[in-house]
């Protein structure tokens, strides 16, 4: 029996770790510094007891147990294969038959595979008295028997309302038994809260069941890059194995947060956790009772993220932020509303864009068939768009162009380190360019320049630079040596795969 817990994919372990680690030295140095005068009571001391608040939550606490069975399939006589006629085969018939196959029952039948039933053990919460319950997407999975037992140890099976595995949550309903009513808790607004803010934690760690941990909120808005809306909430409140679809509480007993990841070499709590916040939660859990699934908006363009260099080719104020778009899908609703490549998102529907990865989310929990206002930068200046929002399907994913960045050097006779031509018929047919594009082929990369550092490779295109297009060698040093007497320092390729899939690179000119 399996008790369970999703943890942050490798790489993003590995880099928070390294986070970590820094976070520890400066942590240990800090440990030499005086803290003379200051009111040492005030950060020491948490709340008295947690005890009211435990008592006035667990009963809608739930434990959640999951089986899936997987049937048997025949099984296959393990005797010799001998061709067909040969002066044995009839023995070995008749040796086998009896036996029931290798190792067989002696009936004269082949054995049977039993089938084979696996179990996960997680925890839930219960919304609604009348028996609707909320847990993480991964702890049912593909069961085709799920309990819900209560703190009192009554079982109910449950059935799937629906399930959402973008954000991993899924909503169960039981059906309560009459004389004794559910308990149910409310959700809080998780906007309102704040690293330091005070929260426990109530699940079904490794089984135990109605276990209470308590610590505060560490971080909001954590990328643990599990999905396209990651959004977390990151406490120290112990959550282990089993915690998963468990409630996170504020003080006032509602709900803030969906306990689903940790963080963790070991298996246990090393006192990094994530939960989905509420906020992300309460829309796709209203959507899931009302239809049985998660309706998203969708706005039909692949992006990528702003940098340092990227923000001042493009001539955007205010730093790097937005997400600048790489590609317009052609049925999609930005292409009705001419939003367009090179364009930088910096505010959808009221709300600002601060990077790329703000967008999916932003976009996703925006209504299907909204109309909603975009602001963009194009070529520096701000111009606002309206887009009727179309709905993204599952088979459709928020895209992220593939962006790479660092830094620079000029040969601006060979294009920052390029080597172009025209674009031939003879080219387009070694490379494989489709048909409809347009723009200067990459013939050679030099392998000590920021080009090759940033994947450019020859057979792509160079279809716009500093956001003005070129079909000539001689017009990209023309717009580069520009791009330098106007003292940008760096300069902004549009690349084309043959494929005609689009990035953003930026190169510097210093």
């Amino acid at each position: 029996m399996d008790s369970v817990a999703r943890a942050v994919p490798a790489p993003r372990l590995r880099a928070l770790r390294r986070s970590l680690c820094s976070a520890l030295v400066a942590a240990t140095l800090a440990t030499s510094v005086s803290v003379t005068g200051l009111s040492q009571p005030a950060f020491a001391k948490g709340p008295e007891s947690l005890a009211d608040l435990a008592d006035q939550v667990t009963d809608a606490v739930v434990n959640i147990s999951a089986s899936t069975t997987v049937e048997a399939r025949p099984n296959t006589r393990s005797g010799p294969q001998l061709p067909p006629g040969t002066p044995f085969e009839d023995l070995f018939e008749e040796f086998f038959s009896k036996r029931g196959g290798r190792g067989g029952g002696g009936d004269g039948e082949a054995p049977r595979q039993q089938s084979r039933k696996s179990n996960s053990l997680g925890s839930g919460f219960i919304i609604d008295a009348s028996g609707i319950v909320v847990t993480n997407n991964h702890v049912i999975g593909d069961a085709n028997d799920i309990q819900v037992i209560l703190h009192n140890g009554t079982k109910l099976k449950a059935e799937i309302i629906g399930k959402d595995p973008k954000i991993d949550l899924a909503v169960l309903r039981v059906k309560p038994e009459a004389d004794k009513p559910l308990k149910a808790v409310p959700f809080g607004d998780s906007e309102k809260m704040r690293p330091g803010d005070w929260v426990i934690a109530i699940g079904n760690p490794f089984g135990l069941g109605g276990s209470v941990s308590a610590g505060i909120v560490s971080a909001r808005g954590r990328n643990i890059e599990s999905g396209p809306y990651d959004n977390y909430i990151q406490t120290d409140a112990a959550i282990n194995k089993g915690n998963s679809g468990g409630p996170l509480f504020n003080m006032n007993g509602e709900v803030i947060g969906i306990n689903t990841a940790i963080l963790s070499p070991t298996g246990g709590s090393v006192g990094i956790g994530f939960a989905v916040p509420s906020a992300t939660a309460s829309q796709v859990i209203d959507q899931l009772r009302e239809f049985g699934e998660v309706r998203r908006g969708w706005l039909g363009v692949r992006i990528q993220n702003v940098d340092d260099a990227t923000a001042e080719a493009l001539g955007l104020k205010g730093g790097a932020r937005g997400a600048l778009i790489a590609g317009v899908d052609e049925k999609g609703p930005a292409k009705v509303s001419n939003l367009e490549v090179g364009d930088v998102i910096v505010k959808f529907n009221g709300t600002a864009v601060k990077s790329s990865s703000d967008l999916p989310r932003i976009v996703a929990a925006t209504p299907v068939g909204k109309v909603v206002e975009v602001i963009v930068v194009r070529k520096g200046a701000e111009t606002t768009k309206s887009v009727t929002l179309g709905r993204l399907e599952d088979n459709e994913k928020p895209q992220l162009a593939n962006a790479r960045q660092p830094e620079a050097e000029s040969a601006v006779r060979q294009a920052l380190g390029l080597n172009l031509s025209n674009l031939t018929d003879d080219l387009r047919r070694r490379y494989g360019i489709k048909d409809t594009l347009k723009g200067v082929v990459v013939m050679r990369v030099d392998p000590n320049s920021t080009a090759a550092d940033k994947q450019i490779k020859p057979g792509e295109l160079i279809v716009e630079v500093g956001q003005e297009p070129v079909t000539t060698p001689a017009e990209v040093t023309k717009r580069v040596e520009q791009l330098r007497k106007e003292n940008r320092k760096s300069v902004l390729l549009m690349v084309a795969s043959a494929s005609g899939d689009i990035r953003f690179v930026a190169l510097g000119l210093d």
